[in-house]
């Protein structure tokens, strides 16, 4: 199974191109399933039909889901918010109030990605496309599963044995009550189910293509998304350039934009050296309905597989050579050494990249070595490992 999502700044035409892959690879024979999980939702107007929270079929072979996020909320949330909800009551808030605050922002959107966890157990799809929401969303909803790994793994176990064992004091000294076994079974559940969809988007199969218009605001925007989708471990395949003019017949005015969107997309072919650069010229009519859709898609690749599975060793992998020993190797393309925190914590690598930051597990054969020194090349953070020293020897 093959797995695609989109994303990119909001009013690039992500969805559209989403669609339009999608529509392609049903055309090829593919059993291909195209779900959103932009609270925006704008894939059945894009197919001109009317879709809902279930697949529906809107070509052979090609199937539609605007997945329904506060329904996902509510099945997977609902007993941590009830529990919050009987907090907040003994507490007196305003039971209005009390709603309100028990829905944590952006949650329904990551929530809206287990059902794509659903949908690989199911083994129904070749191909599954995912519009994701505008990227500042698509990187907060990608970095979640690993972040509350990390909660669930050190605090979360502690936390579990001291509730159940001081719940009575700790309910008649707060005043209010105490989380019981059901909570905790709802947070370990959602933490596991999380941990699937990120190993499934991290996994060989999957990965992200970012859509961005020709103008150096987006680009700019492109290149941060570039960089922390591969500093949480995510790899992209390739950038699709939406909208652009055509040189030919242009007047004055347009033959402006296609000389400004020449210099941004010779900025773009330096930024992203390596990666399929896909081009889609402005068309003359607003392409809606699987056939419109198809044929932009078709014309984008221009005869190349669409779903070609991604090449490389992926962003983060491990080497050894004689000379330098172990080497991790994490792909952070677009930044330079003096960007990058990084700092050693018992098993794990903290790596910060401006406002965002990965805890990065070591792998079991790191663990026992010591970081000896780290340097960018290529595109890649490199931190090099050698063998702790002991009491005696010269470090």
């Amino acid at each position: 199974m093959r797995i695609v999502l989109f994303t990119g700044k909001g009013g690039v035409g992500k969805s559209t191109v989403a669609a339009g892959t999608a529509a392609l690879a049903a055309a090829a024979g593919r059993r291909t399933l195209v779900l959103s999980t932009d609270a925006a939702h704008s894939l059945g107007d894009a197919f001109g039909a009317v879709v809902g929270p279930e697949p529906t079929e809107v070509a052979d072979g090609l199937f539609v889901q605007q997945v329904d996020a506060q329904l996902r909320f509510e099945q997977s949330w609902a007993e941590v918010q009830g529990y919050l909800l009987s907090v907040l009551d003994g507490a007196g808030v305003d039971p209005v109030a009390a709603e309100e605050l028990t829905v944590i922002p952006g949650a329904e959107e990551v929530l809206a990605l287990l059902e794509l966890r659903l949908h690989a157990l199911r083994g129904e799809w070749d191909v599954i496309v995912v519009d994701c929401a505008p990227t500042a969303e698509t990187l907060r909803l990608l970095a979640l599963p690993e972040a509350l790994g990390w909660y669930m793994q050190r605090v979360f176990p502690t936390q579990q044995r001291v509730m159940r064992a001081l719940r009575p004091v700790l309910s008649r000294a707060a005043g209010v009550p105490m989380p019981g076994g059901t909570v905790f079974e709802a947070l370990e559940r959602l933490h596991g189910e999380l941990g699937e969809v990120h190993a499934l988007l991290s996994g060989p199969s999957a990965s992200v293509r970012i859509v961005m218009t020709p103008e150096q605001v987006v680009l700019a925007e492109a290149r941060r998304s570039h960089t922390s989708l591969s500093l949480f471990g995510y790899r992209v395949d390739g950038v699709v350039a939406n909208r652009i003019f055509p040189a030919d017949g242009a007047d004055d005015w347009r033959a402006r934009w296609v000389l400004a969107q020449d210099a941004v997309l010779a900025e773009v072919e330096e930024s992203f050296a390596g990666l399929p650069i896909w081009r889609s010229e402005y068309r003359a009519v607003e392409p809606v309905g699987v056939a419109a859709l198809a044929e932009l898609a078709a014309d984008l690749y221009a005869g190349t597989d669409p779903l070609a599975a991604p090449t490389g060793a992926g962003p983060f992998r491990v080497s050894r050579t004689p000379g330098e020993g172990a080497v991790l190797h994490l792909a952070l393309p677009g930044v330079r050494r003096a960007d990058i925190g990084l700092a050693r914590h018992h098993d794990e690598l903290v790596v910060t990249v401006g406002s965002y930051r990965r805890l990065l597990t070591l792998p079991a054969g790191l663990t026992r070595l010591e970081v000896a020194g780290a340097r960018v090349e290529d595109g890649e953070l490199r931190v090099r490992f050698r063998e702790t020293a002991t009491v005696g020897q010269e470090r």
